[in-house]
């Protein structure tokens, strides 16, 4: 009995030993969960920080992308494929190709003269020659007339084992305004450097111009006195006459500049009968004609009144059959109008001169220019004409053959 009683007090014990080691087991196994989850829970937490902050700086991202209105691409150098990842640009005729597209496409868009040069900037990127690509090149839309301007910056994100670049990421964005900036400034700059020629060549000009007149007046004043035939004092009187009115005009031309530039003459409205007006200004002209040359009128209705500036008018057709009369040696010079269209009127002096070249035929409207440094004249009458008629609300234009003569027009608001 007590042998029994013994293994059963031994057993009772066993079983206690292994109830502590098992509840111990479970205890260490429950602190060591316990201190494992904490971890896995700050490394959770580090996690969505991080992917916090990701998503954050992408948000933040994409706005500078937005802002800068850029669009993002990267190339696949050993496959030699472009892919458009964004495009903040906004412009619905940004050029956006379709994923994996071969870099040899880019030809297809780009203009013929500066895909030598962009090609050559790519390869030499994927080559690893370069470290940075920076190109300014012109897009073309197929199938269409229109283009832009487009600035690119790229760079190598990475490289395969022999140092070539295997992946290349880079930036666009449209510099249409920055270049249309450019060229206006560019074309200001030309403007103002020939602004200073020609305005040295008027001060040449115009101190010729106004000493020829002022010496023979002066020349011919001083013999006056001293000639006794009244045919050859009336020969003088007509070329001292002659001479002032060569000076009057050339102040007077500048001085028509000086005012409408100034704002300070006004458009005068006053209705007269034009072809009363036309007949007058050529029958001033007859006694100036070259020996042979005739001098005709052609209008589109007998009788015609026209609303206007009756003093800018006369200005403008006087300065154009000036001209006409200047340069036609044999031939005819017309003067006429056509029948009104569009609620416009177009008066034309045509005559058999000598023609003006065509390089020439934009340029005689120009300050101070002249075709012909010989022929007397300041070079401003034809821009006097042209600002005359914008301050109308019309033009003037010109339509001439070198060597066969020019047509001179003027059109303004009937």
């Amino acid at each position: 009995m007590f042998e029994i009683f013994l293994v059963a007090q031994v057993g009772v014990v066993s079983a206690e030993v292994l109830i502590w080691v098992i509840g111990s087991i479970l205890l260490l196994s429950f602190v060591a969960l316990f201190f494992y989850q904490r971890l896995v829970g700050k490394e959770l937490t580090l996690e969505l920080t991080q992917l916090e902050k990701v998503q954050k700086h992408n948000i933040e991202y994409e706005f500078v992308l937005k802002a800068m209105k850029l669009c993002t691409w990267h190339i696949d150098a050993e496959a030699r494929t472009i892919t458009y990842d964004n495009d903040f640009r906004g412009k619905d005729d940004s050029v956006v190709l379709p994923p994996d597209t071969p870099i040899d496409a880019l030809s297809n868009y780009v203009f013929p003269s500066d895909v030598a040069h962009l090609s050559k900037a790519i390869e030499e990127l994927c080559q690893c020659h370069v470290e940075e690509l920076h190109e300014v090149y012109r897009v073309h839309l197929p199938h269409t007339n229109k283009s832009y301007w487009s600035e690119s910056y790229a760079a190598v994100a990475s490289r395969n084992d022999e140092g070539k670049a295997k992946r290349i990421v880079g930036t666009s964005m449209r510099v249409d305004d920055r270049k249309a900036m450019e060229g206006a400034l560019v074309e200001a700059r030309n403007k103002a450097e020939e602004s200073d020629r020609l305005k040295s060549a008027f001060i040449a000009n115009m101190s010729h111009e106004i000493r020829t007149p002022l010496n023979a007046i002066i020349g011919f004043t001083s013999v006056l006195p001293d000639v006794q035939g009244d045919d050859e004092r009336r020969e003088l009187i007509n070329l001292i006459q002659e001479n002032n009115q060569k000076l009057l005009t050339i102040i007077n031309d500048v001085m028509n500049i000086s005012k409408i530039e100034s704002g300070k003459e006004q458009l005068v409205m006053t209705t007269f009968e034009l072809n009363a007006l036309l007949q007058s200004l050529a029958d001033m002209f007859l006694p100036k004609l070259a020996s042979g040359v005739e001098l005709s009128t052609q209008f589109a209705r007998n009788s015609i009144d026209v609303t206007t500036d009756l003093n800018r008018m006369t200005e403008v057709i006087n300065h154009l059959l000036s001209n006409a009369v200047k340069f036609t040696m044999q031939g005819t010079i017309t003067v006429g109008y056509d029948e009104p269209a569009g609620k416009r009127l177009r008066i034309w002096i045509r005559d058999t001169g000598k023609g003006i070249a065509p390089e020439h035929l934009e340029r005689i409207f120009e300050r101070f220019f002249k075709v012909d440094e010989y022929i007397p004249g300041a070079g401003l009458g034809l821009s006097i004409c042209r600002t005359m008629a914008y301050s109308m609300g019309g033009d003037v234009g010109v339509e001439s053959t070198l060597g066969e003569g020019s047509l001179f027009w003027f059109e303004f608001p009937f």
